[in-house]
C-alpha cells in the first residue's frame, strides 16, 4: 500500500490471527458496501454528506470562514466553543494535535458535561480577557451546552452590554428550524448552518469543525485537502490499496474470531483527544443491536505504566491499532547530564538521540510484545503530524466506520440508544 500524505496503514502484524487470505474473501463485501455508500443506498443514505465533503468544499468557503475567524482574532483574546459530542469533539481532536497558530486567541471548550467545577474553571479564564462564544447545536435543546452557553451568553452580556455582545456570538446550527436557530435569528447573532446530511460525529469538515479551528490559527485548507487526497485513495475498490477499506475489513475480521475491544493506542500525547473523537465516531456508529466492537483508548508510553500489565497478559479479547508519529520535534535530543556526574542513570549510550527517534523504538518495542502476549495489532504510521496527515485521517475514520457498519448489518449514522440516558434524567428533573 502507497502512503497518504505520509500515512501508511500496516497490517501485518495481524496474519497470525487473521490469514490474508480470510481478509481478501471480504473484499468483494466490502466493495458491495462501498458501491451501495456512492449510490446513497441502504439505511442512513441521507446522512451522507461527509462522503464527498472535502471535495465539494469551494474557494468561496474558505474565504468566508477565514474572513470571520480574522475577526476574531481582532476582537478576542479567547473563544469559546460551547457544544457536546460532535459538535466540539473534532475541532479539540484536530487543535490538540496541531495545536494553535500563532497570534490566534485561546480556544476554550465548553458545555461538554454538567459538571459545575469545569464551567467555573471557564469563567476564571475569561476574567480580564477579551472573548466571544461559538455555540455549535442543531437543535439549541441539548441541556449540557444549552445551559452552559446561558451562563456564558450572560457573562458576555454583563462584561460588553447586550448590543456589544450579540456581535460576539457565532451560531453553528440547523439553517432552517430548531431552538438555536431562533435565537440567533432574533437576536441578529452571525451564524453558520449545519449541512442536513452530515451527522454530528462526521461534522468535522462544516463549519462546525472549520470556524472553531480557522479561529485557532489552523491551516483549514491544508486540513481539508488532506481529507481530499484521502479520499481519492479510497475510491478504489483494491482492497490492498484502501486504507480505509482494508482498516475495516481487518477489524471486522478480527471481531468475527472474537477480538471485541479494540485499543487507539498512540505515543503522541497531542493525539489523544483524537482518540476521544475516534471512541464516539466508532462507538456510536457500530454500538447497536448487540454488535459492534468496544471502542477505548491509551496514551503510550504513559498508559504502559498502568495499564500495561492488562495488554500483555489480560484477556485475550482485544486488538490494538496503532496511532504513530515517526518525527515529531527532532530538535530535541538527549543532553550530557548537567550536573557534571557522568553515568549515574545509565543514559549516557542515549546522549545526542532524538527522542521522538526513542518513541518510536518504544512504539515498535511494545508491537512486537504485544504480537507476542496475543493481541493483533494493526498501525497507522505518520512521517510528521501535519494538517494534511491529520485531514486524511479524519476521513479514513470515516469511511472505515462506513463500511465496518455495513459489514456489521447496522446502520452507522444513527445513535438510538443516546436517548436513554435523557428519558431518564428528564424524568427525575421532573421535565419527561
Amino acid at each position: 500500500m502507497d502512503k497518504v500524505n505520509g500515512i501508511l496503514l500496516d497490517t501485518s502484524r495481524t496474519e497470525s490471527f487473521l490469514p490474508p487470505a480470510d481478509v481478501d474473501a471480504l473484499a468483494p463485501r466490502v466493495a458491495a458496501a462501498a458501491a451501495d455508500l456512492a449510490a446513497r443506498r441502504g439505511e442512513g443514505s441521507d446522512f451522507l454528506g461527509w462522503l464527498d465533503l472535502p471535495a465539494n468544499l469551494a474557494a468561496a468557503d474558505f474565504a468566508a470562514l477565514e474572513l470571520a475567524a480574522a475577526q476574531a482574532r481582532r476582537d478576542s483574546e479567547a473563544c469559546v466553543v460551547v457544544g457536546i459530542g460532535g459538535s466540539y469533539l473534532g475541532a479539540r481532536a484536530v487543535l490538540d494535535a496541531l495545536g494553535h497558530g500563532r497570534g490566534a486567541p485561546e480556544v476554550i471548550f465548553a458545555g461538554t458535561s454538567l459538571c459545575a467545577s469545569a464551567l467555573r474553571q471557564v469563567t476564571r479564564r475569561l476574567e480580564r480577557r477579551d472573548f466571544r462564544l461559538v455555540v455549535i447545536s442543531k437543535s439549541g435543546t441539548t441541556l449540557e451546552p444549552a445551559l452552559s452557553f446561558r451562563v456564558l451568553r450572560r457573562l458576555l452580556e454583563e462584561r460588553y452590554g447586550t448590543a456589544a455582545a450579540a456581535a460576539r456570538v457565532t451560531a453553528i446550527t440547523d439553517a432552517r428550524r430548531g431552538a438555536l436557530r431562533e435565537l440567533a435569528d432574533r437576536a441578529g447573532w452571525e451564524s453558520w448552518p449545519i449541512p442536513n446530511d452530515v451527522g454530528g460525529r462526521f461534522s468535522v469538515l462544516t463549519p462546525v469543525g472549520l470556524l472553531p479551528l480557522a479561529m485557532a490559527g489552523i491551516d483549514i485548507r491544508a486540513l481539508v485537502a488532506g481529507a481530499a487526497d484521502m479520499r481519492r485513495a479510497c475510491l478504489t475498490d483494491d482492497l490492498r490499496a484502501n486504507p480505509a477499506h482494508l482498516y475495516a475489513a481487518s477489524r471486522f475480521g478480527l471481531y468475527g474470531k472474537g477480538y471485541q475491544t479494540e485499543i487507539l493506542a498512540t505515543f503522541h500525547t497531542g493525539l489523544a483527544t483524537f482518540g476521544e473523537w475516534w471512541k464516539q465516531l466508532y462507538g456510536e456508529s457500530e454500538g447497536k443491536d448487540g454488535k459492534g466492537i468496544f471502542p477505548a483508548s491509551t496514551v503510550y508510553t504513559t498508559d504502559l505504566h498502568s495499564l500495561g500489565q492488562y495488554l500483555q497478559d489480560g484477556r485475550r479479547s482485544l486488538l490494538e491499532t496503532f496511532l504513530v508519529v515517526r518525527e515529531d520535534a527532532p530538535e530535541v535530543v538527549v543532553p550530557a547530564d548537567p550536573g557534571g556526574v557522568e553515568g549515574l542513570d545509565g543514559l549516557d549510550d542515549l546522549v545526542g538521540r532524538r527522542l521522538d527517534s526513542i518513541n518510536v523504538k518504544a512504539y515498535e518495542g511494545t508491537r512486537t510484545a504485544h504480537v507476542q502476549g496475543g493481541v493483533p495489532c494493526l498501525a497507522l504510521e505518520l512521517d510528521r503530524l501535519t494538517p494534511e496527515a491529520v485531514g486524511g485521517l479524519l476521513y479514513l475514520f470515516e469511511k472505515g466506520v462506513a463500511i465496518g457498519g455495513r459489514l456489521l448489518g447496522v446502520n452507522p449514522f444513527d445513535q438510538p440508544g443516546v436517548e436513554a440516558y435523557k428519558r431518564e434524567m428528564f424524568r427525575l428533573l421532573g421535565r419527561g
